[in-house]
C-alpha cells in the first residue's frame, strides 16, 4: 500500500512540473465585452470577458454625496485621456463602496473596460499588466474589493509594484480602484510604535511602520466611508423601499427600524436588505 501512494506523489509531482509546459488552453480574450474577471490557473490566468456586469443606479446610493462626486469626476478624467489617480475607499462595511465604484464606473463604461481581480490572484498583476499593454488604445480600471492583508500575506508587494515603485512606467491607460475596510491595509503592532524616533523636534516612524503604511501612500485618492446615522438609514431604506415599488409609511418605518436593531448595524446595505424582504413579503401576501 506505501508504494502505491508512493507511486501516486510521484505522480502527481510529475504532473504538476509537466502543466506549465502544456499548450495553454486558456480561452482567447473577447475585447469587445464591457468587463472582465481574472481568472487565475496553475499556469498563469486569463480574463473572463462578463457581458452583463452588477451595477446599481447611481441616484439610488444616499449619503455618499461626496464621495460620489470625487469617484465621477476622477473617472470622467480618466475616461477623457485626462490624469487620473488610483483610488483607495476605505471605511465602514455596507456603506456602498464597492457598489459606488461599479456605478461611477458604469457610466462611462463605453471608454472604459472594468477588471476585478481578487486579493489572493494580486500576484498576477504582473501578467495582467503584459496583457493590457497590447492594448494600448483601450483604457481599463483594475478593481479590487475587500483589500486588506494579514501578517504572512505577501501579495501587497506585487500590486506596490504596479501601482508605483516598478522599473517599468505606469501606464496611462491603467488605473487601480480598490475598496477596504480599514485605512492601513497592512496590519500595525503596537510593538511597532516602539521603532519611532524623536530627530530635531520630528517625530520619525521606524521602517516597519513605514512599510506598512508606503501601500496605501501609492493611491492618489483616499476616499473615506462613515457609519450612518438613524436618519440617514432611514433614508437609504425609503429610497430602496420605494424602488422596488413599496410605499413609505410610519408602520414601513418602524419595521426598518426593528430590522437594523436586529442586525446591529445601519448602513446602506442593511437599508437594502430590509426593502428586499419587506417588499417581497408584502407581494408574496
Amino acid at each position: 500500500m506505501t508504494d502505491v501512494s508512493q507511486l501516486f506523489d510521484r505522480l502527481n509531482s510529475l504532473l504538476d512540473r509537466i502543466e506549465p509546459l502544456l499548450v495553454d488552453s486558456t480561452p482567447a480574450c473577447d475585447w469587445q465585452a464591457p468587463a472582465f474577471y481574472w481568472r487565475s490557473t496553475k499556469s498563469g490566468g486569463y480574463l473572463q470577458a462578463v457581458y452583463d456586469p452588477h451595477h446599481i443606479d447611481l441616484e439610488a446610493l444616499q449619503n455618499v454625496d461626496q464621495q460620489k462626486k470625487a469617484i465621477l469626476r476622477n473617472t470622467r478624467q480618466f475616461a477623457q485621456g485626462l490624469p487620473a489617480n488610483n483610488i483607495l475607499l476605505t471605511g465602514a462595511r455596507g456603506t456602498g463602496k464597492s457598489t459606488l465604484i461599479k456605478s461611477c464606473w458604469y457610466l462611462q463604461k463605453d471608454l472604459v473596460k472594468l477588471i476585478e481581480i481578487d486579493k489572493p490572484d494580486l500576484g498576477d498583476l504582473g501578467q495582467l499588466l503584459t496583457i493590457l499593454a497590447q492594448m494600448p488604445d483601450e483604457r481599463f480600471i483594475v478593481y479590487c474589493d475587500d483589500l486588506s492583508f494579514e501578517e504572512g500575506e505577501h501579495q501587497y508587494k506585487a500590486l506596490k509594484s504596479a501601482l508605483d515603485g516598478s522599473i517599468i512606467a505606469p501606464r496611462d491607460n491603467v488605473v487601480f480602484y480598490a475598496t477596504s475596510n480599514r485605512r492601513h491595509l497592512l496590519p500595525h503592532k503596537m510593538s511597532e510604535n516602539l521603532e519611532t524616533d524623536l530627530v530635531d523636534g520630528d517625530i520619525r516612524p521606524g521602517d516597519a511602520v513605514e512599510e506598512k503604511t508606503s501601500l496605501s501612500e501609492r493611491f492618489g485618492l483616499w476616499l473615506s466611508f462613515y457609519p450612518f446615522r438613524q436618519e440617514e438609514y432611514m433614508s437609504a431604506a425609503q429610497t430602496w423601499v420605494e424602488s422596488m415599488g413599496g410605499q413609505w409609511s410610519d408602520e414601513v418605518r418602524a419595521a426598518a427600524l426593528r430590522w437594523s436593531m436586529a442586525r446591529g448595524s445601519r448602513s446602506g446595505r442593511v437599508a437594502w436588505q430590509f426593502a428586499r424582504d419587506y417588499v417581497g413579503n408584502q407581494r408574496l401576501q
